[in-house]
């Protein structure tokens, strides 16, 4: 990605490099206000990147891995469950009145 004034078709192999990768915002970077201008006027490089992006999640489809949600709603859970206890808490002190230590019988 180094290249500078990359032409359209190294631009859509480095696209696809950074998508395998995981670091297209360093693609997005690299780019060239030449290359960016070469983007924005390109017909066929929006097709060709739609393209590369489904034969990429069909190539890694096997090995992907889908979150697991049930840890997040556990914790989400418990999160809620401990504030409700919180607040039931507040409102148990509020309510019960504090004696002084003068109105304390000895």
């Amino acid at each position: 990605m180094s290249e500078n004034n990359r032409e359209i078709h190294d631009l859509l192999v480095d696209y696809a490099g950074a998508l395998r990768d995981g670091c297209i915002p360093d693609f997005l970077k690299s780019l060239t206000r030449e290359e960016a201008a070469t983007i924005q006027e390109s017909y066929e490089l929006p097709e060709a990147t739609e393209m590369i992006r489904v034969l990429n999640g069909a190539s890694f489809a096997d090995t992907a891995v889908s979150p697991n949600v049930g840890l997040f709603i556990a914790r989400v859970d418990a999160k809620i469950m401990s504030r409700k206890k919180q607040a039931n808490a507040a409102k148990r002190t509020a309510r019960t009145p504090k004696r002084r230590s003068s109105q304390v019988e000895h």
